[in-house]
């Protein structure tokens, strides 16, 4: 077995190369670490991305040089290290110090073992005198702002800039706080027992529990807790994000349509789709996505919950093999993944300002591609969980300068509030304003005469 902090290390080494998503690295490490550590491996990692920004300020301090001077392999064993120093109390200083020099002795960096030792200690001896940027006080430059929330609030600078010239230094602040949070657990109610047979269930198992915000057939939990549920429970539980949720409401689908979910994959805007349709209209539900290994993940959530769509695999930047039959296409494209920051930290290092144009571009095809297969008369909706609007209103409005078969939407949507819907039909979820990751869903009509 591997001792949890080598395995922490690697772990960060292997997204910190772009070789795997955290998620992924972190699954990969299941047959070597027992799963009395695994708690502590992802609390090691998840909370060092969550902060690098800052560790990587206290290392340089420590250190008195560049993180950017510094090994791949010490920068791994380094910032976990820090972070138990800086932001748990449970091990001893001088037990994190020992387990760290014995992780980059076993990663074959026998000589790096005494700046490992020295940069910890430091960390230690000089505490609190390694300080972040403070909270700037009015009157605050510009520059105060960024440094306070690309440093002290862990948040890559290019972002940060964007924010604050959206929203202001505040909200930005907020948005990083909540970023920075340990998400509590949402999950849909599929049960026969229905919310009110679950939340009492729940009450009598002592997990504290209450109502989804936004979402009315949903609850929240405590984080840590779906391992502890009695399994009559759990099994009537579905995990899933609430504004994740939200899109799926945008579709407002029901018995009889023929419904289109490509980019369906892992399959919880599909099942909540297969939910809203009913048994007996799951027949039109057509689920889509394009990897091997993407649509083997979509056919078992499908098969585990119990729920029946068509999935086929298509490649939705192509011109799709299929009529446009459709009363429903969901389009949930392949985006940057930055309104998902709270629950995957890695995406804040890994993606770059240069990454969103290119992503558009790709959007703005296989949006295209969907258009073709709605019926006139039906519904599009292009869907992302990104905060930029590089990836979500630009597109939109670019698809509809070319595409004069569509139209923006402009009723209520019946089951998501309407404080969450502008006026044409788009679904925007903020951290600062609604306590939810930002996801972002636009609704198209397609004119009936075209």
């Amino acid at each position: 077995m591997t001792d949890v902090r080598l395995a922490a290390a690697r772990v960060l080494l292997t997204v910190e190369r772009r070789e795997s998503t955290l998620a992924a690295a972190l699954d990969a490490t299941r047959p070597m670490v027992p799963s009395v550590d695994r708690a502590l491996l992802h609390e090691l990692t998840i909370g060092t991305l969550r902060w690098r920004g800052a560790i990587d300020a206290v290392i340089a301090a420590a250190a008195r040089r560049s993180v950017r001077d510094l090994d791949p392999e010490v920068l791994a064993v380094l910032r976990p290290g820090v972070y138990q120093l800086r932001y748990l109390t449970r091990v001893p200083p001088h037990a994190v110090i020992d387990s760290a020099v014995r992780a980059i002795r076993s990663m074959r960096r026998t000589s790096a073992g005494p700046l490992v030792n020295a940069v910890l200690r430091s960390v230690v001896r000089r505490g609190p005198a390694i300080a972040l940027p403070p909270r700037p006080s009015e009157p605050a430059t510009q520059q105060a702002w960024e440094r306070y929330l690309s440093v002290t609030l862990s948040h890559p600078l290019w972002l940060v800039r964007r924010w604050i010239a959206r929203y202001g230094p505040e909200a930005a602040e907020a948005w990083c706080t909540f970023n920075n949070s340990t998400p509590d657990v949402t999950v849909r109610v599929t049960g026969d027992a229905g919310l009110g047979g679950v939340e009492a269930g729940l009450a009598a198992a002592g997990i504290a529990v209450r109502r989804a915000r936004y979402v009315d057939d949903a609850l929240e939990l405590p984080a840590g807790v779906l391992g502890r549920l009695p399994p009559e429970i759990a099994a009537q539980l579905r995990p899933q994000d609430e504004a994740a949720q939200l899109v799926a409401r945008m579709a407002e689908a029901r018995a009889g349509q023929r419904v289109l979910d490509l980019c369906a994959s892992p399959g919880g805007k599909t099942l909540v789709l297969a939910d809203d349709m009913g048994v007996d209209g799951e027949a039109g539900l057509v689920a889509a996505d394009f990897r091997e290994s993407r649509v083997a993940l979509l056919r078992e959530t499908m098969a585990r919950s119990e729920r029946r769509a068509a999935i086929v695999r298509l490649d939705a930047r192509r011109p799709l093999p299929l009529q446009p039959a459709f009363d429903i296409v969901l389009i949930d494209a392949p985006c940057s993944g930055l309104g998902t920051l709270r629950r995957e930290p890695d995406l804040k290092w890994s993606r770059t300002e240069s990454d969103l144009p290119v992503m558009a571009a790709t959007q703005a095809d296989m949006l295209a591609m969907a258009a073709d297969v709605v019926r006139p008369g039906g519904r599009l909706i292009y869907a992302t969980c990104s905060s930029e609007p590089d990836e979500n209103d630009e597109v939109v409005a670019a698809f509809l300068a070319r595409d004069k078969r569509f139209s923006r939407h402009k009723a209520p949507i019946a089951r998501v509030p309407s404080e969450l819907v502008s006026g044409d039909g788009v679904l925007v979820t903020r951290p600062d304003r609604h306590g939810l990751e930002a996801f972002y869903a636009a609704v198209l009509d397609r004119l009936q005469a075209a």
